[in-house]
């Protein structure tokens, strides 16, 4: 962004400023300040700040590109936060084309906040880059003076060398493996420390751990003890962060593990091992990764060696930021959360460094670049824990990607039709799979907990690993048969065994065709109770899937995903055109629209949220639409447009008091006008609290459905976070506890509203029974869970699902009631 509108920067003799910051928020909260100082003169600046809108981190091509747009005959000061801030500015420093631009910036290790507001007042004065920058640095003098100066200031310990430490113990199922390593290295990165860790299980160490490689060498296995050790200015907050971040398991998810079931638990690690479950038959479609030689032919200036390293780096960055979106669209964040692993090995300071270092010494691009990847993947790959080991896969996938583009080798995965052979697959290969073409895949070697196998599984593909070398010699061509479920793979079989296993998939696929050909047929069950099953969606494309596969209607619409992401809240234009654009996508169906559900897990950079401990109970949801009553206006207005010509529900998330639904129907009727409620717009709430679905009744009188969110009303009563491996078998929303509140709602609602489900519990098989059983007239599932979900309800009986759920709701645990439901 051009802070002020000034004349182009080749034209103007000024300096100017780049911010380099993790957040953008950050940055643009620090330029406001900076710009009161002004009082109206012009300023050039660039603000190179974040990922995006609302992920944190650092790009060089952005800074470059911020460093190009400011640079003029006065040069440019580029201001940085931390970490790879530094990293980031220095590389685009590299990446600059026209040596005379480079020697015309100064990199400056000011603090941003107060360095850019003394910054922006020395360059709108006419200061040159050297003063600039020199006024940045010297930014902390009267702070400084000040409180050295202070009455208390000799009762105060002086600064110290002595690093701040603490120790935890590492709960996560399998160590610091990428993910939870890599949240812990994006967390050390915002902070003003230097921040080591020490294996004292083991003696490794010490390490940094702004380093996703270098931590990962650790071999921290569950149990083990880490100690943190930090310096500087936040060591103390950094210490304190890590530790808590520990306790929490580094926030990761039960399904950020291995994929579970029986295969993958009962099978040994030497023989095959099925992953994903299914029968797959047809011809072997071997792919094999193209070899690429790693010494290089020609070796150029070390400047422009590593030039080529940084301009591979960036391509190799754009590929994996392009899987990993379409990771999300198509399975799911959880699954898409390697890629940023990936991502953070390509800035990791330490590879990156030795990688400089190599080129320095007279080494071309492609050697030092192997060369360093090498080193760190030797190192995992000989770490005791074999989860972790498999880590090393992680390393060489990414090395391999920035190779290829180093030597300038096609990469793809151009398959014909049939059964994929290889000896492994990278995530990034794994998620570009077209699962039309390919049926079934068959990895020599691999691994049942690596990404690659967890992302092949999400997309309901065959999957058998660990099959050995015997395949290595099979011709390309030759008939395989693939069973998932069984780990096995027959090898150019007997046509009467090929024929039984073409029974066997036949009738697994009929099912599911049979499911899908009545899927748009209204599901009731055996003795003619009504049950509306919709979809959870969350853009245009899920709607039409949702169509696809034959939703009644859109039971939940996610519109977070118009909010997120960007810079400004959409207007009520964009949103009116995107609403109608689901509507159509699914033909005329009824459309429930949630309000925004943000807060400060979900946080939105135009708006300011506090911080807060537990964002969970905190400003979400309803709570902070009512506190920005511009944005929930504006996007009231545009369900309300929507809803006068095709069939519209909208539904508040996050009520806990009355109070809060009627500070809702009131700004829906403003919203709505003199023209007063469209006749085709229903209103409802979601139960996702305890409260709520406790004195459901007082809600009643205003509402025509409810909509149980599951998910959280499990968290609530339990009191176990979703997502917290600590207490995951806590949150099982086959809990008594929950089940009686689902059951108090529908009582309350039989007669007066429309009662829903649209929690994940909603296509859970064991749960469907007790739900309809417990008088819950509407399930809202994933798009493709619909004609599965349908299929389940027509073989049910509403008087048997009665009684089995009147004796669930009197037993003592979950584990009591699966066990009466198996």
């Amino acid at each position: 962004m051009n802070a002020q509108g000034t004349a182009p920067a080749s034209d103007n003799p000024s300096v100017g400023i780049v911010v380099v910051s993790h957040s953008r928020a950050l940055a643009k909260a620090a330029l406001g300040l900076a710009s009161e100082m002004l009082h109206g003169r012009p300023l050039r600046i660039e603000l190179a700040a974040g990922l995006d809108a609302t992920s944190f981190g650092t790009d060089a091509a952005q800074v470059k590109t911020a460093i190009e747009a400011m640079d003029g005959p006065a040069g440019v000061v580029v201001l940085m936060d931390l970490g790879s801030a530094v990293l980031s500015a220095e590389l685009a420093l590299d990446l600059l084309d026209d040596q005379t631009m480079r020697e015309r910036v100064v990199l400056s290790a000011a603090p941003i906040v107060e360095g850019l507001v003394v910054a922006a007042v020395a360059a709108s004065g006419g200061a040159s880059k050297e003063e600039v920058a020199a006024e940045a640095q010297a930014a902390l003098l009267g702070k400084r003076a000040h409180l050295d100066n202070s009455e208390t200031a000799a009762e105060q310990p002086g600064p110290t060398d002595t690093d701040v430490t603490g120790t935890f113990t590492v709960g996560n199922a399998h160590g610091l493996h990428a993910r939870p390593a890599a949240r812990l290295v994006s967390e050390v990165n915002r902070l003003d420390a230097t921040v080591t860790l020490t294996n004292l299980t083991t003696g490794a160490g010490p390490v940094p751990a702004a380093s996703l490689s270098r931590v990962a060498t650790l071999g921290a296995e569950q149990g083990h003890q880490l100690r943190v050790a930090a310096a500087g200015p936040q060591a103390k907050e950094a210490v304190d962060h890590v530790v808590a971040l520990a306790a929490r398991q580094f926030d990761e998810t039960e399904s950020d593990g291995p994929p579970r079931g029986p295969a993958t638990q009962t099978r040994p690690a030497t023989g095959p091992v099925g992953v994903s479950p299914g029968i797959a038959i047809g011809p072997l479609r071997r792919f094999a990764a193209p070899e690429v030689d790693v010494v290089d032919t020609e070796i150029g200036e070390p400047g422009d060696e590593w030039r080529r390293v940084v301009e591979a780096i960036a391509r190799v960055r754009k590929d994996i930021e392009h899987v990993r979106a379409l990771t999300v669209r198509e399975v799911g964040e959880d699954e898409a959360a390697i890629f940023d692993a990936h991502l953070g090995l390509l800035s990791d300071a330490e590879i990156l460094g030795a990688v400089k270092r190599g080129v320095q010494r007279g080494e071309g691009a492609l050697g030092a670049w192997s060369a360093a990847l090498t080193r760190v993947e030797n190192e995992l790959a000989n770490l005791s824990d074999g989860y972790l080991r498999g880590r090393a896969a992680d390393v060489r996938a990414v090395g391999d990607q920035v190779r290829q583009v180093l030597a300038g080798v096609a990469t793809g995965l151009d398959l014909a039709e049939g059964l994929l052979v290889a000896r492994d697959l990278t995530p990034a290969q794994a998620a570009a799979l077209d699962a039309e073409r390919v049926h079934g895949v068959v990895l020599m070697a691999g691994s049942a907990t690596s990404h690659a196998a967890i992302l092949i599984r999400s997309r309901d593909i065959p999957l058998v690993v660990c099959a050995g070398t015997a395949l290595a010699e099979v011709p390309d061509g030759t008939t395989l048969v693939v069973d998932g479920a069984a780990a096995e793979v027959l090898i150019d079989p007997p046509a009467q065994v090929v024929e039984q296993y073409r029974t066997r998939a036949a009738a697994l696929v009929d099912q599911r065709r049979r499911d899908l050909a009545s899927a748009a047929e209204p599901a009731a069950t055996l003795d003619g109770t009504p049950v509306t099953v919709a979809a959870n969606i969350g853009s245009v494309d899920d709607a039409r899937t949702a169509a696809n596969c034959g939703a009644d209607e859109a039971g939940l619409v996610r519109t977070e995903f118009l909010f997120l992401g960007r810079d400004t809240a959409p207007s009520v234009e964009d949103q009116e055109r995107h609403y109608a654009e689901i509507a159509d996508a699914l033909g005329g169906r009824r459309v429930t629209l949630r309000t925004l559900d943000v807060g400060g897990d979900k946080p939105l950079s135009y708006v300011t949220m506090p911080t807060e401990d537990n964002p969970f109970l905190g400003v979400r949801g309803l709570r902070l639409a009512l506190e920005q009553p511009d944005l929930l206006h504006a996007q009231l207005a545009a369900i309300s447009r929507v809803a006068r010509r095709t069939p519209v529900n909208v539904m508040f998330p996050m009520i806990s008091t009355l109070r809060e639904l009627r500070e809702a129907r009131a700004a829906l009727d403003r919203a709505c006008g003199s023209d007063g409620l469209p006749g085709q717009l229903r209103v409802g709430m979601m139960v996702e609290v305890p409260a709520a679905a406790l004195k459901v009744e007082t809600f009643l009188p205003h509402l025509d459905f409810v909509s149980i969110g599951t998910n959280d009303l499990t968290q609530y009563t339990m009191a176990a976070e979703r997502g917290n491996p600590g207490v995951a078998r806590l949150s099982d929303p086959l809990d008594p506890a929950v089940l009686q509140l689902i059951d108090h709602v529908c009582r309350a609602g039989r007669g007066r509203a429309l009662v829903a489900v649209c929690g994940e519990v909603a296509s859970d098989p064991d749960a469907i029974p007790l739900l309809v059983g417990l008088g819950v007239q509407e399930l809202s599932v994933a798009p493709r869970m619909v004609p599965r979900v349908k299929a389940q309800v027509r073989d049910l009986d509403v008087g048997h699902c009665a009684v089995l759920a009147k004796r669930a709701l009197t037993l003592a645990s979950a584990a009591d009631v699966r066990a009466l439901l198996g």
